[in-house]
């Protein structure tokens, strides 16, 4: 397979044949994502990514979905040292399950766990945690990064529920964010959508219920709440957190603006 999901460089189908005497070194380092300003979100991780994290929308209609953005721009991920340590309290699942993933066949529809070989965490000298053992079995460690892919996969079905309802009732707006940062220079985030808070309140009683039924009606809010983030990820860019939320303010994300 060819580069695919943001920083999975070489993602391929994981077999004893090919992979029989490879094991994983943790690795502290999350370099691999260090050119990419969002990653997808399940709609489980809301609250604890609303923590450090403006969550939105990309994409459209069927391929909408969340995502956490990372940086102002499309190759930045602010939330990175110059030694590849991630600088947030919670980290998505999304990168945590790297260089696992789910790949989906065409032929079968069905789902093939795949690896990232170019990963530089993998190893044949037996360092760290080993995939297969000598049988060809896969090991306890395979078993739980199987079985947290797969969750993984099963909350981004749910996600497209919620996605789905969104677009349904037409509450997502494209994001229209203009800074003027510290320096003078201006800053702009685009590409992303989100909740339309007048539109939101604007909806019938009984729709309102219904969201509030099913819980999207809280994932909108902790949506909206995240939105606060913009200024930590400001302050990142400049080290100005007054210059970040002056231009905040300026660009109507005023980090105190109340949510209803």
């Amino acid at each position: 397979m060819t580069k695919q999901l943001l920083f999975y460089e070489k993602a391929v189908p994981v077999s004893a044949q090919r992979h029989g005497d490879w094991s994983l070194e943790p690795q502290t380092d999350y370099g691999f994502a260090a050119h990419t300003n969002s990653v997808p979100l399940a709609a489980v991780e809301f609250p604890p990514a609303a923590m450090d994290y403006a969550i939105v929308f990309a994409g459209k209609d069927a391929a909408t979905q969340p995502v956490a953005i990372l940086g102002l721009k499309n190759d930045n991920n602010l939330y990175l040292d110059a030694e590849g340590h991630w600088g947030a309290r919670y980290i998505p699942a999304f990168v945590r399950r790297y260089p696992f993933v789910f790949s989906k066949s065409p032929e079968e529809d069905k789902f093939i766990l795949c690896i990232d070989e170019d990963y530089a965490g993998w190893n044949q000298s037996g360092r760290g945690q080993r995939i297969f053992d000598e049988h060809g079995k896969g090991t306890d460690f395979f078993d739980r990064m199987f079985k947290f892919v797969q969750d993984y996969q099963r909350q981004y079905q749910r996600t497209q529920a919620l996605c789905g309802k969104l677009n349904e009732l037409g509450l997502l707006d494209p994001m229209k964010a203009q800074f003027k940062l510290p320096s003078g220079k201006q800053a702009a985030l685009t590409g992303f959508l989100a909740v339309n808070r007048d539109k939101l309140k604007a909806l019938p009683a009984d729709t309102l219920a219904e969201l509030a039924k099913s819980d999207a009606l809280e994932l909108i809010y902790v949506h909206l709440q995240s939105m606060r983030n913009l200024g930590v990820l400001l302050t990142r860019a400049t080290g100005d957190k007054a210059g970040a939320e002056a231009a905040l303010e300026e660009a109507g994300f005023a980090t105190d603006k109340p949510l209803h």
